[in-house]
């Protein structure tokens, strides 16, 4: 049999790039309208992730999503966002608009796969540290001291805690070039001695790791936070802020006769939200098919028709309580409390 050469995920990558070409990514800013948002409209070709790279774009601009509605049957994508700038005010800067129209056309047409990429945005002027284990006060502090006294140039950081777990990006340069650092050698002496302080007295599961480049900040802390299982609930929750689930409601139906799961979250709203729990549904690998979402006053609504990649149902109760407790996780991880960011 002739072997030509592909493999699946070559084919499927083809196809996508075939309904592109065909069918090429379409945004159009609305501000006639509606009086109190403009209306930006996506459509394109669908793939797993679609959502969130449309989503992270407006978080990225600072954009404040008000309502959207969702749909995504089959293999084109129709989304239709009610946004706001920071002040609340409709987008009328034309420079912004062009920008947000861009950046939704690329995202649209990339044919990059999440299931193999982690948000990764190139930049090679930083070296990227990452950190995950158990809080504990003082713990920040410990890891600047040991990162000054290995000459660091520490450039930026963000920092969550939940669930007495904490996980961390820093961007570092070295101190007296600013370029970032890439000798092996001093990169080894530097996740050693940062797992030492991770691990502590206590704690035999710290982790670090280094990569030259910038990761897409807050995708890659959800994505650390959700493999260190920071959802299960620990005994000392409550010691380091693990946040009240009182604040929060997330339900997880089944639709039967649509044969679709439905997910709606009800919770005060904030800033980011839907990128949070779009976020926790691709990397549990659920795909969004229709979705609605209102967040015009002090509590936000979130409802979502859903299966798994292989087009099912979330089938046991086991799955249904996994899926409830990663979304109030991801919900909570944000809490003002619990977040520290920093620049240089």
């Amino acid at each position: 049999m002739m072997n030509c050469g592909f493999t699946p995920v070559d084919a499927e990558e083809e196809y996508e790039k075939f309904l592109i070409g065909m069918n090429p990514p379409r945004v159009t800013v609305d501000n006639s309208t509606s009086s109190e948002a403009t209306l930006v409209k996506v459509d394109s070709a669908n793939k797993h992730g679609s959502l969130l790279e449309v989503v992270q774009v407006f978080t990225d601009f600072n954009i404040t999503i008000k309502r959207a509605y969702i749909s995504s049957d089959g293999s084109w994508f129709m989304d239709v966002f009610h946004v706001v700038d920071q002040d609340g005010n409709k987008l009328y800067d034309e420079e912004v608009i062009d920008r947000i129209q861009q950046s939704l056309a690329a995202r649209a047409s990339s044919f990059r796969s999440l299931k193999r990429s982690v948000g990764v945005q190139s930049a090679s002027n930083h070296t990227s540290i990452e950190l995950i284990g158990r809080d504990r006060p003082g713990l920040l502090s410990e890891i600047f001291a040991v990162l000054t006294d290995l000459k660091c140039n520490i450039v930026a950081s963000e920092v969550w805690t939940h669930n007495s777990r904490m996980a961390s990006v820093v961007y570092i340069t070295d101190e007296s070039t600013g370029a970032p650092i890439d000798n092996p050698d001093r990169l080894s002496t530097i996740k050693r001695l940062l797992r030492y302080v991770l691990k502590g007295n206590r704690d035999r599961s710290g982790k670090t790791s280094i990569t030259v480049g910038m990761t897409h900040t807050q995708r890659r802390l959800h994505q650390m936070m959700y493999a260190d299982r920071d959802y299960n609930r620990s005994d000392d929750e409550e010691e380091f802020g693990g946040g009240d689930r009182s604040s929060s409601c997330v339900t997880v139906e089944n639709c039967v006769e649509k044969e679709y799961t439905v997910v709606y979250v009800r919770c005060k709203d904030r800033p980011k939200l839907l990128f949070d729990t779009v976020c926790t549904l691709t990397d549990m690998q659920y795909v969004v098919f229709h979705g609605t979402v209102i967040s015009e006053g002090p509590e936000a609504y979130q409802e979502y028709y859903i299966r798994d990649m292989e087009g099912r149902a979330v089938s046991s109760e086991r799955d249904k309580q996994r899926l409830t407790d990663c979304l109030e996780a991801a919900i909570r991880r944000r809490a003002t409390e619990n977040l520290v960011n920093c620049r240089v």
